[in-house]
């Protein structure tokens, strides 16, 4: 059995799609399923069993045996929430209890980290551990990926293989659900479908022109395939990047969605909501050399295949992953 957490949301519903072409079928999906917008994620997916995130443990208590291997990619990945004991919670606590558990009956592990942890990238954007503790991330949401990033690497007890992936800006099919957290693509199409137009934040840094602030956007089919990989790999373990390391304007995105919808760019700009302003990345780019040194050598989809992929193959046509 593959136990793949947060199985209801984005990515590892994308996740669950690709286990099953490969014929894994026996997943078991943690998560809150109360939540009724994410049900279609995992409609017509192989499943053998659901398990309610608050008694995953409990459950893995009896049924380690049978586990073969552990995403846990479940998390409150809201960079707007400010409580951070909603964080503390969900993501730090938590995620050390599925640690100490892989610890205990030695189950491989890959877990969600984020780009959110490197902040402003004053430092860079290098996985290297040992700048890890020396990361400022900007929000509650980064600090606790980071804080869980720290304690993994300090642990003297480890699963015997383990895997932190810090995922930079993903976006694909079956964030439907995500409201204001989904990819900027995906509220670009709904925004030109409805007005024919759409507005991007206006920069207010002076290095940066309206709509040339850049991210490393990776297509979440990217994602699922180093997910892949690692679960055979299950050597080299640590902390690495999972980005298509190539930095991309938000006006390239937006340019590539309205090509693959066939409507004439209309762009306009607004002001960057006040609130979040300090908190603002204007650039980031995964550096890749880390994974790639491991052996990963399959090519990442660029940000003018992934987008039109997905707005053609996902988003006109309303279907999933």
């Amino acid at each position: 059995m593959i136990v793949v957490t947060g199985a209801a949301g984005f990515i590892a519903s994308c996740l669950v799609s690709r286990l099953n072409a490969a014929n894994f079928n026996d997943i078991v999906v943690v998560d809150n399923f109360s939540v009724a917008k994410k049900e279609d994620n995992l409609k017509g997916k192989k499943i053998k069993e659901f398990v309610d995130r608050d008694t995953f443990i409990e459950w893995l208590d009896k049924h380690y045996e049978e586990v073969e291997f552990i995403f846990h990619l479940g998390a409150r990945t809201d960079t707007t929430e400010f409580n951070k004991d909603v964080f503390d919670l969900l993501n730090l606590n938590y995620s050390k209890a599925i640690w100490n558990a892989c610890c205990e009956y030695q189950i491989p592990l890959v877990y969600a980290s984020s780009a959110a942890t490197y902040g402003s990238g004053t430092l860079g954007y290098d996985d290297d551990e040992a700048t890890i503790p020396l990361l400022k991330p900007l929000n509650p949401y980064g600090d606790s990926k980071n804080d869980f990033d720290i304690w993994a690497l300090q642990q003297t007890a480890k699963p015997f293989f383990w895997a932190g992936l810090k995922f930079f800006n993903v976006y694909g099919p079956n964030e439907y659900h995500k409201g204001k957290m989904a990819s900027v693509i995906f509220h670009a199409y709904n925004q030109i479908k409805a007005h024919g137009s759409m507005k991007l934040f206006r920069s207010h840094h002076p290095d940066f022109k309206d709509g040339e602030q850049m991210r490393d956007f990776v297509y979440v089919k990217d994602v699922v395939e180093v997910c892949m990989f690692l679960m055979h790999h299950r050597k080299n373990s640590g902390i690495y990047n999972l980005g298509s390391g190539q930095a991309r304007t938000f006006m390239a995105l937006a340019l590539n969605t309205f090509e693959a919808m066939g409507v004439t760019p209309n762009i306009d700009f607004m002001d960057t909501p006040e609130n979040l302003r300090d908190n603002y990345q204007y650039f980031t780019e995964a550096n890749m050399s880390k994974l790639r040194s491991i052996g990963y050598d399959k090519p990442f989809h660029s940000l003018e295949e992934g987008v039109k992929d997905y707005v053609q193959g996902y988003l006109m046509e309303g279907k999933y992953y």
